[in-house]
Formats: C-alpha cells, structure tokens, sequence
C-alpha cells in the first residue's frame, strides 16, 4: 500500500487514539483509497508505534464503516457506500440539529463571533476551490454548537458518522459546489443571535441534508 513519506509521526505515548485519527484523515483526504489494503508492516513504519495499537484503531475504523476486516485475511479502506452514507447522513443532521438546539440558549458574542469568521473562511475557500480550507472552515462553524451545547453524546456520535461524509464529500467536491451551504450558516448565525433556537436548529438540519444531491450519485 502506498502509504505517506513521513515516518513515526504518532508519539507512542498517544499510540491507539493518534493512529486512529492519522490513519482516518488519511482515509477521508484520499490519501489512502477504497479498496486499499492496510498491511501492519506499513502502517507500524509509517507511524513509528507497535502492531497493537495499530490493531485497536483500525477495530475502531471498522466500527465507524471506514475499514473493512477479514479476520486473517485482509484489511481493506471501505469502498464508498452510498446506503451508509445517506444513513450517516441522517444521523449527523439530527445530531446537528439537536446541539444547536441546545446550544441556542447559551450562546454569546464570542461563540456568533466564530460562526461568523468560520463561515468567512468558508467562504473565501470556496471561491479559491481549496477543498481542505472548505471542510476545514465548515468543521469550525458546526464545532460552535457543539462544543456550546456541552452534550458529549452528540459529540461521540458525530465522531463516529461525519468521516464517512466528509470522505465522500471531498471525492466529490459537494463543498465546492453546494455553495448554498454558506447562505444557510448565515440563516442559522441570524436565528441564533435572535435567540430563535427551534428555527436555527431546522435550518442546521436542512443544511446537512444538502449533501442529498452528492449521494443521489453512485459512487460505489
């Protein structure tokens, strides 16, 4: 498997949570493809740490639908699956939905001040077409409710179902080209600051129901 150039970047007293997050971005930023096969040897040289905790990341890939496991045999990236997908997709704009719901209420100057710089940057790297930039701004402006809403069962599950959107997101450039997604975190900053938590938290659940057109593509 190709696997990146730089080698030991996991300090091994993080072991199993940083492999899990290095080898997921790799996962959604493409680097490593649907139906790659992960051998330990390379990921042991690429991230500088034992098979064990290797082991333990990829089981908890697997539970969140980016790898697939042959006991023995093989394990592989998922390929894209667009039942899954709609799935997760459902699931993240109810999560969605119900943090900004919650976070409605308890929201200051200073949690509308990062929607509004996150939904700048989205912008701006929207029309310089730089996806990370894209997905990385539109990460900051929904991480606001979530972290205002305090709830750390949104947060788990949204852990575990948005990589399988971003990842098929990114393969098919939905951030570049649903540039309606920044009109709606405007409509949910302005029912947010009106203290509309209801209306804020139906337009954070249509906004994440705008990938619907990524989806209706087969992608597998």
């Amino acid at each position: 498997m190709p696997v990146p150039e730089s080698q030991g970047v996991v300090a091994r007293s993080l072991l199993r949570d940083d492999a899990y997050r290095a080898i997921r971005d790799a996962i959604v930023d493409g680097t490593l493809a649907p139906g790659e096969r992960l051998n330990d040897p390379d990921l042991v040289a690429w991230l500088g740490i034992s098979r064990t905790p290797i082991r333990e990341a990829l089981a908890r890939l697997e539970q969140s639908g980016l790898v697939q496991t042959k006991p023995g045999r093989f394990t592989i990236v998922s390929p894209l699956n667009v039942r899954e997908a709609r799935s997760a997709q459902l699931v993240a704009a109810a999560m969605h939905e119900l943090a900004v719901r919650e976070a409605v209420p308890l929201m200051t100057e200073q949690e509308f001040r990062a929607m509004r710089g996150a939904n700048r940057r989205f912008r701006n790297a929207l029309r310089a077409n730089d996806v990370d930039a894209a997905l990385a701004a539109d990460d900051d402006f929904h991480e606001v409710a979530v972290e205002a809403c305090a709830n750390p069962m949104i947060r788990s599950v949204l852990e575990q179902v948005t990589p399988m959107l971003r990842r098929i997101e990114r393969i098919r450039f939905a951030s570049l080209s649903g540039r309606a997604s920044a009109a709606l975190h405007d409509k949910i900053l302005t029912n947010a600051i009106e203290g509309n938590a209801d209306a804020a938290a139906h337009t954070a659940r249509e906004n994440w129901l705008t990938l619907e057109p990524v989806l209706a593509d087969d992608v597998n």
